[in-house]
C-alpha cells in the first residue's frame, strides 16, 4: 500500500480551449475599465476647453481697440501736456540771443578788417556781403525787441503775441549767426592762419606799431580838450587813453607768444594768440579813434553854433507868426529861454560845451518844425553822429558787460541817424547811460588776474572762461565758436588745405 503525502490540486485545462477562456476573461475586465474612464476624460476635456475660452475672451476684452469700446478695467492713457515756458524765461533767452548775435557781428567785422588789409577789398567782398546780410537780420531783431519793450496791443491774445515776438527775435538772431557760420569755412581758407602765419603777423604788428605811435599824439589831444572845454565835454572819453595802453600791452604779449608758437610749429596756439592780439589792437584803435572823433566833433560844433543859433531864431519868428493857440505860445516861451541860454554861453567868458549847446538848439527847434535842412539839418546830423559814435565805441570796448537793452537803443539811434538825425541823439544817449549802468553792475569778476586780461574780458576780446581769459573769438556765428582746431602740439603743415 502506497501513501502519497502531496496535497491534491485541481488539474488545469490545457490547450486551445483554456487560452480562449483566459482571453475572454481579460476582455471582459478591459471593457469594464474603459466604460468608466472614457466618460471622465470627455468631461475633463470639456472643462479645459471652457476655461481656455473664458481666458481668451477676458484677454481680448482687456486689449480691445475697437473705437468707442473701452474696458473699465484699464483706464485710457492721456499724454501729459508739455510745460509752457514762462515769459520771463523767453525774454532772457531773446536778450541773450541779441547779445550773442551782436558780439559775433562785431568780432567778424574786426577780423575782416585784418584780412582786408592783407588780401585787398576784392578778396574779402563775399565776406562783407555775408556780414551785411547778418547785420540786416540783427537790425530786424533789434526792431522787434524795441517794439516788444514798448508793449504789444492789449487783448485776449496778448500773451500769444508776446511769445510770437520773442520767437521772432530768436529766429532772426539765429539767421544772422547762420549767415556768418556759412561764410566762416571759406574765410578760414582765405586767411589760412595755420599754414601761413607770417603774413598775418606782419599786418597785426604793423597796426600795433602805428597805434603805439599814435598814443602819444592822442594823449596830447585829450589834454588840449581838457584845457579848452569843461569836463562835461570830454566825459565820454574819460580813461580812453589809459585803456588803449592797456590793450596794447595785451597785444604785445600775444604777438610775442604767437611768434614763438609759430616758430615751434604749434599752429593752434599761434592762431589763438594772433586772434587775441588782433582783438586787442582793434579795441585800442577804437579807443584812440574815439578821442580824435570827439575832438573833431567839438571843433565842428564850435564853428556851427553861431549859425545854428541864428537859424533857430529865424524858425522861432516864423512859428510865432503862424501861431494863435496858447499851447504854442507856451512852447515859444520855452524856445526863447533855451536859445537865450545858448546865446549867453556863446558870448560869455567861461568855456562851454559846443556839442551840448548845439544839441540844445536842435532839440528846441525840432517841435517847431525846424532842423530838417540847411544849417539846422547839418547841426542835427553832427550832434546825432557824435552821440551814436560815442555810444558805439563804449559798447564795443565794454561789450563783455553790456546787455540787450543798451544795444537795442543803440540800433534804433543808428537807424534814426539815416532817417531822422534830429531824433537820433535821444536813444543814443539813453543807450550810453544804460550801457554804463551795465558795466557798473557787472564790476570786475576777474580781479585775481592781470589788469590787461580783465580789461580784455570786459571788452570782449577774450571770453573769460579759462584762467588766462579763454579763447578769442573769430569770424563767424555761434557754431564757429564750437569748432575744434588741431592739436596744440601738432606741428604746422606746409601742405595746401583740402577742405
Amino acid at each position: 500500500m502506497t501513501i502519497n503525502a502531496e496535497v491534491p490540486v485541481a488539474a488545469t485545462r490545457a490547450g486551445p480551449a483554456a487560452e480562449q477562456d483566459t482571453t475572454a476573461e481579460q476582455a471582459a475586465d478591459g471593457t469594464s475599465a474603459a466604460d468608466l474612464v472614457l466618460p471622465l476624460v470627455a468631461v475633463g476635456g470639456a472643462g479645459v476647453l471652457a476655461g481656455y475660452g473664458y481666458v481668451r475672451r477676458t484677454r481680448r476684452a482687456r486689449t480691445r481697440t475697437t473705437p468707442g469700446v473701452v474696458s473699465p478695467a484699464v483706464p485710457p492713457v492721456v499724454s501729459p501736456r508739455p510745460p509752457v515756458t514762462p515769459l520771463p524765461v523767453l525774454e532772457r533767452q531773446a536778450g541773450a540771443a541779441l547779445v550773442q548775435a551782436d558780439d559775433c557781428i562785431r568780432t567778424s567785422r574786426a577780423e575782416l578788417s585784418f584780412a582786408e588789409a592783407r588780401f585787398g577789398p576784392a578778396a574779402v567782398e563775399p565776406f562783407h556781403r555775408a556780414l551785411r546780410e547778418a547785420e540786416r537780420e540783427l537790425a530786424a531783431a533789434f526792431a522787434i525787441h524795441l517794439r516788444y519793450g514798448r508793449g504789444v496791443p492789449e487783448g485776449r491774445d496778448e500773451e500769444a503775441a508776446r511769445r510770437q515776438a520773442l520767437a521772432g527775435i530768436v529766429g532772426r538772431c539765429a539767421e544772422a549767426g547762420r549767415r556768418l557760420d556759412a561764410a566762416a569755412p571759406e574765410f578760414d581758407q582765405l586767411r589760412a592762419l595755420e599754414w601761413e602765419m607770417g603774413g598775418a603777423l606782419e599786418v597785426a604788428e604793423g597796426r600795433f606799431r602805428e597805434l603805439t605811435g599814435r598814443t602819444g599824439a592822442v594823449e596830447a589831444t585829450l589834454a588840449d580838450l581838457h584845457a579848452r572845454y569843461p569836463a562835461s565835454a570830454t566825459a565820454t572819453v574819460t580813461g580812453y587813453v589809459e585803456q588803449a595802453k592797456d590793450r596794447l600791452v595785451l597785444a604785445t604779449t600775444h604777438l610775442n607768444q604767437a611768434r614763438q608758437a609759430a616758430d615751434l610749429g604749434r599752429s593752434e596756439q599761434a592762431v589763438r594768440d594772433l586772434r587775441a592780439a588782433e582783438g586787442a589792437v582793434g579795441q585800442a584803435d577804437t579807443l584812440l579813434t574815439g578821442v580824435d572823433q570827439l575832438a573833431d566833433s567839438l571843433a565842428g560844433a564850435a564853428d556851427l553854433v553861431p549859425a545854428a543859433l541864428t537859424g533857430a531864431e529865424a524858425v522861432r519868428v516864423r512859428a510865432a507868426t503862424a501861431t494863435a493857440d496858447g499851447v504854442s505860445r507856451s512852447l515859444l516861451g520855452d524856445t526863447d529861454a533855451a536859445l537865450a541860454a545858448v546865446r549867453e554861453e556863446l558870448t560869455g567868458d567861461r568855456p562851454y560845451d559846443p556839442l551840448a549847446a548845439l544839441r540844445s538848439i536842435v532839440r528846441t527847434v525840432s517841435p517847431l518844425g525846424g532842423g530838417q535842412d540847411g544849417v539846422l539839418g547839418a547841426a542835427a546830423w553832427l550832434v546825432g553822429r557824435g552821440d551814436v559814435r560815442a555810444t558805439d565805441g563804449f559798447v564795443a570796448t565794454h561789450r563783455g558787460a553790456v546787455g540787450a537793452g543798451a544795444r537795442t537803443l543803440l540800433a534804433e539811434a543808428e537807424r534814426l541817424l539815416d532817417t531822422d538825425p534830429a531824433t537820433a541823439g535821444e536813444p543814443a544817449l539813453a543807450a550810453r547811460e544804460l550801457a554804463e549802468q551795465d558795466v557798473r553792475v557787472h564790476g570786475n569778476p576777474y580781479s585775481g588776474g592781470a589788469e590787461h586780461t580783465s580789461g580784455a574780458v570786459l571788452g570782449g576780446v577774450l571770453l573769460g572762461e579759462d584762467p588766462d581769459g579763454g579763447p578769442p573769438l573769430a569770424f563767424g556765428g555761434p557754431d564757429t565758436r564750437k569748432r575744434e582746431g588741431p592739436d596744440p602740439g601738432e606741428p604746422a603743415s606746409n601742405s595746401a588745405r583740402t577742405d
